[in-house]
C-alpha cells in the first residue's frame, strides 16, 4: 500500500508530506482546491509523463517521492532482482522534473529509466478517474482478470503445457523439412561425393602416412645404396670375427666368478644392439627394393585425397568425418519421407489434444464470464447504471493466433444506454459512469485483485442520496482488503472513510499554496456538514454529519 507521499514544487504545492493509512483514505475540499494536482504529483512518481509546466512558479525542480510497503508480489521482487534493485520492507519510487523537462527517475535511490519506473508503478496503483487509466481499462489485461475470479489454474495449466508441445514438435518437424528438402535438392551430388569417399576410403593419419612414404620413395636410389654400404660393414665386422671375439671374452670374465658381471653385460648389450641394428637395416632394405610403381601408387592416392579436400572445403584429416557425414544425409533422404510422414501424424494428435483442451477452457470460461457479468449489472443498478449493460466477449481467434492462454480473446464491453451500442469500456462511459462500472467490477475483484492502491478520482460525479451512498458502501468494502483513495464531493462516500483528508487552497502575498489537513473527529464533521450545506455550515448539516458518521462506524 501507499505508505506515504513527498511534494516538492508542484503547480500550487510547494512542500508537502502525507502518511497514508491502509483502508478508505477520503480526500475532500471545495471545487478548484487543487485535488487533482495531488494526482498529478503521484502520477510522477508512478511513471506518467513528465510535463515542465507542473514546475512551480519561480522553481526550477520538482520533486516526488512516494513511499510504498513492500507487496507479495512475485512479479515486483523479479523485475527489481532484474534490475540489482535492493529489497526492503519499504520501496521507494522517486520523479524528478526540471524546469527544462529533463526527467529522472529512481526506485530506492537506484536510477532507472521511465519505462520501468511506469512498470513497477502499474504494479503497485491503480487511478480511475480523470487521469490516464489502466489495469481494468487496456483490454490486454481482461484475460487475466477473467481466469484470475474464474480460479482455474489447472485448466490454464493444462492448455498452456499442450500448446508446447505441439509447437515445440511443430518446430522440430519444420526443421526436419528444411533438412530433407535440403538434402534432397543436392541428392545427386551427395550420392556422388559418397560414392568417391567410400572408394578411396580416407583414414585416420592419411595424409601424414603417404606424405612420408611419398619423400622416403622418392629417395629410394640414394637410401639403398646406403643401407647396403651400412650393411656389408656392420656384417664384415660382426661376422664371423668380433662375434666370436666378444662371446670369447665374456666366456673368460664369467670364470672370475661375477667380479666382472657389470662388463659382461655391457658387451652382452652390445652384441644385441648390433644384431639388432642390422635387422633394421635389412627391413629398411626391404622397404626400399619396393616395385616400381609404388611411388607412382602412393603419389595418386595421396593427390586424390588433397584433391577432393579442396572440392569439399575442408582438411584431408576431415575427410573420414564428412564421409559419415554425408552418409547420414543419405539415411535421411531415405528414410526422411516415412520419419515426416510420422511426424505429421504425431502433431495432428498434440494438436488435437489442445483443441480439447481448450474446449474445456472456453466452456469454463463462458460460465464464469455469464457469472461475472450477472454479478456486475446486480452492482450497477444500485449505482444509478440501471440501463447499463456489462458483457464479457469470448471472441474466436483463427489458428494463427492461437496460443498458450487458449483460442479466443477476452474483452470487457458495456452498453451505457439500451440506444447504445456495445464498445469498449473507456469509449462508450462518460468519466462519471465508467469510475462506477470500474467500482463495480472491483467490489466483485476483490478476491482477486493484485493491485495494493486502488485511487477513485470523484467516482460519485452526477449522482447523490441512494446511489452516492451505495457508491460509498462499495468503497468501504473494497477497502477491507486493499488500500483505497477517493477524491469525493459526496458526504455518503465521506462518512465511510476510515481516514479522511482536507485539501484547501490558500492565498498570500507569495500567492497561492494547496494544504492537505488530516481530519480530527470534530473537523470531519465540519468538512462533512459543508459538504452537506455549503459555504454556510449549519446546525442542522452538523448534526446530519453526525448522523452519517455515526451509522458507519
Amino acid at each position: 500500500m501507499l505508505l506515504s507521499l513527498s511534494i516538492r514544487n508542484v503547480v500550487l504545492i510547494d512542500y508537502l508530506n502525507i502518511n497514508f493509512e491502509n483502508g478508505l483514505v477520503v480526500l475532500s475540499g471545495e471545487t478548484g482546491s487543487g485535488k487533482s494536482i495531488l494526482l498529478d504529483a503521484l502520477g510522477l512518481a508512478i511513471g506518467a509523463r513528465a510535463d515542465a509546466d507542473l514546475v512551480r512558479y519561480n522553481s526550477k525542480l520538482i520533486t516526488v517521492i512516494a513511499e510504498f510497503q513492500m507487496p507479495n508480489n512475485g512479479l515486483i521482487e523479479k523485475l527489481l532482482n532484474d534490475h540489482g534493485i535492493e529489497m526492503d520492507s519499504a520501496l521507494l519510487l522517486k520523479r524528478t522534473v526540471s524546469i527544462e523537462g529533463r526527467s529522472r527517475a529512481f526506485i530506492n535511490d537506484q536510477p532507472v529509466n521511465i519505462a520501468f519506473l511506469k512498470r513497477i508503478g502499474e504494479l503497485l496503483v491503480e487511478i480511475h478517474g480523470q487521469l490516464e487509466t489502466h489495469g481494468l481499462l487496456d483490454p490486454i489485461n481482461h484475460r487475466k482478470i477473467l481466469d484470475d475470479y474464474g480460479n482455474y489454474p489447472e485448466l490454464l495449466e493444462s492448455v498452456s503445457r499442450s500448446f508446447k508441445k505441439w509447437k515445440d514438435a511443430q518446430t522440430l518437424y519444420q526443421s526436419k523439412v528444411e533438412e530433407f528438402n535440403k538434402v534432397k535438392k543436392e541428392e545427386e551430388f551427395v550420392r556422388f561425393s559418397v560414392d568417391e569417399l567410400v572408394e578411396i576410403n580416407p583414414r585416420e593419419n592419411d595424409e601424414q602416412l603417404l606424405s612420408d612414404k611419398r619423400s622416403l620413395l622418392m629417395n629410394a636410389g640414394n637410401l639403398i645404396m646406403v643401407t647396403k654400404e651400412a650393411f656389408e660393414q656392420l656384417t664384415n665386422s660382426i661376422e664371423p670375427n668380433l662375434r666370436e671375439v666378444i662371446q670369447k671374452v665374456m666366456r673368460s670374465l664369467e670364470k672370475a666368478g661375477g667380479k666382472f658381471d657389470q662388463l659382461a653385460s655391457c658387451l652382452e648389450r652390445s652384441l644385441l644392439e648390433a644384431t639388432e641394428a642390422i635387422s633394421e637395416i635389412e627391413l629398411l632394405s626391404e622397404q626400399l627394393s619396393s616395385r616400381p610403381d609404388d611411388l607412382e601408387k602412393t603419389e595418386e592416392r595421396l593427390f586424390r585425397l588433397r584433391a577432393l579436400a579442396r572440392k569439399h572445403q575442408v582438411p584431408v584429416s576431415e575427410l573420414p568425418e564428412l564421409l559419415l557425414r554425408l552418409e547420414k544425409q543419405l539415411a535421411t533422404l531415405i528414410d526422411g519421407e516415412s520419419n515426416l510422414k510420422i511426424m505429421e501424424e504425431e502433431i495432428i494428435g498434440l494438436k488435437n489434444t489442445y483443441k480439447s483442451d481448450c474446449e474445456n477452457l472456453t466452456l469454463t470460461r463462458s460460465k464464469v464470464s455469464s457469472e461475472l457479468d450477472d454479478l456486475v449489472s446486480l452492482e450497477l443498478h444500485p449505482l444509478k447504471l440501471e440501463a447499463a449493460r456489462f458483457v464479457t466477449q469470448l471472441i474466436e481467434l483463427p489458428e494463427s493466433d492461437w496460443n498458450e492462454y487458449g483460442v479466443e480473446s477476452i474483452s470487457f464491453k458495456v452498453q451505457t444506454n439500451p440506444n447504445t451500442e456495445l464498445g469498449p469500456l473507456n469509449k462508450i462511459a462518460s468519466g462519471g459512469e465508467l469510475a462506477r462500472i470500474m467500482l463495480a467490477l472491483k467490489v466483485i475483484l476483490a478476491d482477486s485483485i493484485k493491485i495494493p492502491t486502488i485511487i477513485f478520482d470523484e467516482v460519485d460525479a452526477g449522482i447523490g442520496g441512494a446511489a452516492a451512498a451505495a457508491v460509498g458502501d462499495r468503497l468501504e468494502k473494497l477497502g477491507i482488503n486493499t488500500q483505497v483513495l477517493v477524491i469525493t464531493h459526496s458526504p455518503q462516500v465521506a462518512s465511510r472513510g476510515n481516514n479522511h483528508f482536507r485539501i484547501i487552497k490558500e492565498s498570500d502575498k507569495d500567492g497561492n499554496r494547496i494544504i492537505l489537513s488530516p481530519l480530527t473527529s470534530i473537523s470531519r464533521t465540519e468538512e462533512i456538514a459543508r459538504m452537506l450545506s455549503g459555504s454556510e455550515i449549519t446546525d442542522e448539516a452538523r448534526a446530519a454529519a453526525l448522523k452519517l458518521i455515526k451509522k458507519h462506524i
